[in-house]
């Protein structure tokens, strides 16, 4: 058996890490070639390697050395795992299979969220907020394309009995942001086939390195384009305006991921700066109210998280506690003694200076993990309210493990990234147990054929009519006093033949960054 070296390192501006290797004695693996898909293949004992480092992390130890050191698991659910599960079973070929039978365990909440990364794609972009190929949860990270990916996502709508496919956003420094594709585009053919099937969609959008789209505008006009999948830097910040309703002004804004506001260097990211820009704006305009569009946010880095809560809280809440870490109970009782762990957040001495009387948060089923915590850490001191549909449902996150060996020539090799639940989250009150989601104030349909800021869309509506007669509007129907042929509302499309693999492409969760640079406090 070989031996392994394992430490918990603060990198930074970077995730909680550990760097867990194999002595550079130790047999050297046997095939360290990685797939063009990004799939890892790798030798039978690097294999092994990372099936030992999921089973010690997870549920024996964080700690060096020996078996036989101070047992501290940090798999939140450790205590619903067996204990006497062999890593090394031929029941488990892959990391992968280990890892899916450790998290089947787990029930009320069963664990519907750990994952692992074979490239570290996640860290890119995340920490980063560089595009680049998705990752598909319990199996190793993989795209059909190498080049990044084309920059917008498209979901269905239906009308008149028939099912019809609009872009839902784009990000505007991919191909098709670039070259003026928009929210709220029909999109009519792929690669010159105007009855397409989902599978052709899916594998024009995730599994071509360029592809031939048809789209039909608001206007009526038609343009098709060649759209290619690249790389390029993420701005979330997808829309922004100020509305007045009435003659009251009112902050809009759409974010559409919390990549972190410092990279690893510890500098600014176009995220942080694009958020400055956006409150800068409204502070000038001096809104009373703040909608935050966060209908398509999966998620992200809490340390966003907390840079925009200190943007949107009252002075009041300076110097306040804004959440809680929930660990289990090993690395509860050790906590002073650990490294690594953080125990609470406290807005900074000084919040973003706007005195809002409501802040309005318009959320999905897509609404994930970060993007919840958002808004349930400033209910303790604001009003906060919802509109839309009922959140995803994830009160906890990661820290990330990063494992490593050696390779014949005594070079470190990447083995993967291991996210699993190692913490829960609270806020002030103490309330932070949805893992059934947040149901909103007000249920709203998605109307994704209207773009950004469109009044017309029901979310806006009903706030709008909040904000000026301090109630939401009961009946959705009202909202929109156009044919039905013209009123295309989003359809699940889950389990459905409709249903594309986009969300298998996107990060569910909430990520642990620190940076000597945050204006709130950590303890």
């Amino acid at each position: 058996m070989p031996v392994f070296a394992c430490s918990l390192l603060l990198l930074g501006t970077a995730v909680w890490q550990t760097g867990c290797r194999k002595h550079q004695d130790a047999q050297p693996a046997t095939d360290t070639s990685q797939q063009n898909s990004g799939s890892s293949v790798l030798g039978s004992r690097d294999e092994d390697s990372l099936k030992y480092y999921i089973h010690r992390l997870m549920l024996v130890t964080i700690t060096e050395g020996a078996d036989t050191v101070t047992k501290i698991p940090q798999y939140l659910w450790y205590k619903a795992v067996p204990t006497n599960i062999d890593p090394f079973s031929a029941s488990f070929p892959k990391a992968e299979d280990l890892l899916n039978y450790i998290i089947s365990f787990p029930q009320n909440p069963s664990d519907r969220y750990s994952f692992l990364d074979r490239t570290g794609q996640i860290s890119s972009q995340i920490q980063n907020g560089q595009s680049g190929l998705g990752f598909s949860p319990g199996i190793p990270l993989s795209s059909g394309t190498t080049n990044g990916d084309m920059g917008f996502e498209v979901a269905p709508a239906q009308a008149n009995n028939q099912i019809y496919w609009f872009v839902l956003y784009v990000y505007k420094n991919s191909s098709a942001g670039q070259q003026g594709v928009q929210r709220g585009w029909q999109l009519t053919a792929v690669n010159g086939a105007t009855n397409f099937s989902t599978t052709t969609l899916s594998n024009a959008l995730y599994n071509s390195n360029s592809a031939q789209f048809t789209f039909k505008k608001p206007d009526g006009t038609s343009t098709t384009l060649t759209i290619t999948a690249t790389n390029y830097t993420l701005t979330p910040v997808l829309f922004d305006t100020v509305f007045y309703f009435g003659s009251k002004p009112v902050g809009y804004f759409v974010f559409n991921q919390f990549i972190d506001v410092y990279d690893a260097n510890g500098n600014p990211t176009e995220t942080k700066n694009e958020l400055d820009r956006v409150f800068t704006q409204f502070k000038s305009a001096g809104v009373k109210d703040v909608i935050v569009d966060e209908r398509y946010n999966t998620g992200g880095s809490v340390t966003t998280v907390a840079y925009l809560d200190s943007l949107l809280a009252p002075t009041s809440a300076a110097g306040k506690l804004m959440y809680s870490y929930v660990y289990n109970d090993r690395i509860t009782t050790y906590l002073d003694q650990l490294n690594g762990f953080p125990q609470k957040v406290y807005f900074g001495n000084a919040t973003g200076g706007l005195q809002l009387d409501h802040v309005f948060f318009i959320t999905s089923r897509n609404t994930v993990s970060a993007s919840e915590l958002t808004f349930n850490n400033l209910k303790p001191y604001m009003s906060v309210l919802t509109v839309g549909d009922t959140t995803y449902g994830k009160p906890v996150g990661f820290f990330q493990w990063s494992i490593s060996d050696y390779d014949s020539l005594g070079r470190v090799q990447h083995l993967a990234d291991l996210y699993d639940v190692n913490f829960q989250t609270q806020n002030a009150n103490g309330e932070g147990n949805y893992f059934q989601g947040i149901p909103p104030n007000s249920l709203q349909p998605d109307y994704i054929d209207l773009n950004w800021g469109d009044l017309r869309d029901a979310n806006l509506q009903a706030i709008q009519n909040y904000i000026l007669s301090g109630s939401f509007r009961q009946s959705a129907s009202l909202f929109r006093s156009v044919t039905a042929s013209g009123a295309y509302a989003r359809i699940s499309s889950s389990g459905t033949d409709m249903q594309l693999p986009s969300g298998a492409y996107r990060f569910k969760g909430m990520v642990l960054f620190q940076s000597g640079q945050n204006s709130w406090r950590v303890k």
